[in-house]
Parts: C-alpha cells; structure tokens; sequence
C-alpha cells in the first residue's frame, strides 16, 4: 500500500485502506445477463447498472478509479468500462475463453485466467491497451489473483489440479503445487508485515478448503464444512459445492461459501475455529467484504440476488434483487 493518502479502489483482500472520502460499491457481474449491478452498502439498494457486458465474469478497477476492467465470456475479450459514463470504450481480444481477473498494484497489467486447454493467464497492457503476453500455466485457468503484497500472481487450474505462482515484477512463474483435486477459488492470510502467510485453496466437490504454507509451499490441512442442517435440502445446480471466500482486512475472519449448503459460514483466523454459519440464498458463487470487514456480500447464482451478512452476529440482515445468475463481485473505493 502506497505510503502517501491517496483513494484507491481495492480489493478486499488488502489488509488497509487510506482514510480519506471514499465512495464505497459492490459491483456484481450477472454470467447469465449482459450488464453488473452496482450496489450501495450504506443504502443496499442498487444504484447503478452497467449494460453491453454479456456474461461478464471477472471484474476490477484501475487505480485512479476511472476504468472498470470486466472479462467477457461471450466475445473472448476483456472489456473497459469508463466508471463515469458505465459506457464500454473498448475490448481488447484475449487468446480464448476468459474466466477471473485481478489487477496489478500500480494498476499497469491485468491477469486473465483462459479457460482453454493450453493453460494461460493473458497479461493486458492497460496503457497500450493490448495484450502482450501470455504466461502458461498448468491446465485451462479458473482464477488469478495478486497477492495482498502486490508481489505475486496467483492462478488456479479446476483441469490441471494445480495453483501456479507467478513473480509479479517479471510474469515468470517461480513455483507451482498440484493437487488431488481441482483448484477452485483462493483467499490470503497475511504476515504482519503484508506477506502472503497462508492461502486457503477450495477444491472441486469438496465441501470446504486446504490450507497451503505459502514459505513452505506445503498443504497444512483440509477443513471441511459442517454438514447440511437437518430438514434443508442440498442444492447441487451450478458450479462447485463449496465456492467462494473472504479474509476481512485485519486478517481476523475468513468467511467460505457452501454452495451445497446454501450457506456461509465464518471461521476466527489464525486458529481456524468456526465461528458462526447463516444460510443465505441458492447457490452462493462468490462473496465480498466491506473495508471495516463488518458486512460481507454474497452472490447467490441460484436466486438471482445478493445476501448481505452482518459478520459479527454471522446472520443474514437482507437480500437484494440482482441479474440473471450473479457468479463474481468485488468491494471498490472510488474517489
């Protein structure tokens, strides 16, 4: 994080945040639709909405907070969204089927996972605009993230089994894991210094995470969900049974999605204690946190909305109508 104060868009995943006025949204890409809804968390009422992005999956900002990155499923392109006007200015072709995004600190590359059998992540130019490499990973990519440090790119492969980390500076890969199942969405522990302490990794069908030792590059351990309470029903439409998670920035909670169970449920960090579970809407995909880590947002795929959930008490306090299969959203702090 830049020592000077300056407002910035971020992920959550950041472990701080400048204090300066800041315009705090939610924004969620609908994968069945062709717009992202953008929500307001001091109101939960959706405030604007961003048209012409068909099956828009991954999402993020420049850092200035004038240019929404989006990936498009349909086209194969990454789309530039002008955060002023909610207007595409341009789309820039990407080597075949985008799924995830994340964006560099200085804001300079965006990653892109492509989801085709060669196994890359595209690395976009936002300067020139274009893409300029592609960096080859271990089967068709998932997710790509970077590191809450800014010096790593992360990207999981559900085909390749396998989490390939990548030296931000130069987009060379440095170490790889392979797993027994495929890699699915990731969330990051930090050291009090901002290193990457531990990922916690979500694997195909199964109904929780491992635990990785970023130092050692060795898997710690499995922790898996508590089972569907009784009398509820397991919902198995859509992606994997357990999708999607959260670190709150001061590194103290992990909230992990169950799609299984229609559920989300909070653990204490570090010593991985659960804490509290809500059931929110069908088929949670994804979920993001408010910068104070007090209210988490979940996209519900199979409902078509989004479950806002208070972090302290773990309870569900409203749901907010979204698009058609809402699969990604992300926290922004604009200027």
């Amino acid at each position: 994080m830049p020592t000077s104060i300056r407002c910035l868009p971020v992920l959550l995943a950041l472990a701080a945040l400048p204090l300066c006025a800041q315009t705090v949204r939610v924004y969620v890409t609908n994968s069945a639709g062709d717009n992202i809804h953008v929500i307001d968390p001091a109101t939960n009422k959706v405030v604007q909405v961003i048209d012409g992005v068909e099956a828009a999956h991954g999402i993020d900002f420049s850092p200035d907070g004038q240019r929404v990155y989006v990936s498009n499923e349909a086209d194969s392109t990454l789309d530039v969204v002008d955060a002023r006007t909610l207007r595409v200015t341009s789309k820039i072709p990407l080597s075949g089927h985008p799924n995830n995004i994340s964006i560099s600190r200085d804001g300079k590359r965006v990653y892109i996972a492509i989801r085709e059998s060669q196994g890359v992540v595209d690395v976009i130019d936002t300067v020139a605009l274009a893409r300029v490499k592609s960096i080859p990973i271990k089967g068709a990519g998932h997710n790509t993230y970077v590191t809450p440090d800014g010096r790593y790119v992360v990207a999981g492969s559900v085909a390749g089994k396998s989490m390939t980390i990548i030296d931000q500076k130069t987009e060379e890969k440095v170490w790889d894991m392979v797993f027994d199942l495929g890699v699915r969405p990731l969330a990051f522990e930090q050291n009090k210094d901002g290193s990457t302490k531990r990922i916690f990794v979500q694997l195909t069908d199964y109904n929780g995470f491992a635990v990785v030792d970023f130092a050692t590059h060795k898997e710690l351990q499995r922790i898996a969900l508590p089972k569907i309470a009784a009398g509820k029903k397991e919902i198995m439409e859509g992606g994997n049974t357990s999708h999607g998670m959260a670190v709150t920035s001061d590194n103290t909670r992990l909230i992990v999605n169950s799609r299984l169970n229609s559920a989300v449920y909070v653990y204490s960090l570090p010593d991985l204690k659960l804490v509290g579970s809500a059931d929110v809407g069908v088929a949670p995909d994804w979920v993001t946190l408010t910068p104070d880590g007090k209210m988490a947002y979940v996209a519900n795929a199979g409902s078509n909305s989004v479950s806002v959930v208070d972090m302290a008490g773990v309870r569900e306090v409203t749901r907010i109508p979204v698009g058609q299969v809402p699969k990604r959203n992300i926290t922004a702090m604009l200027p």
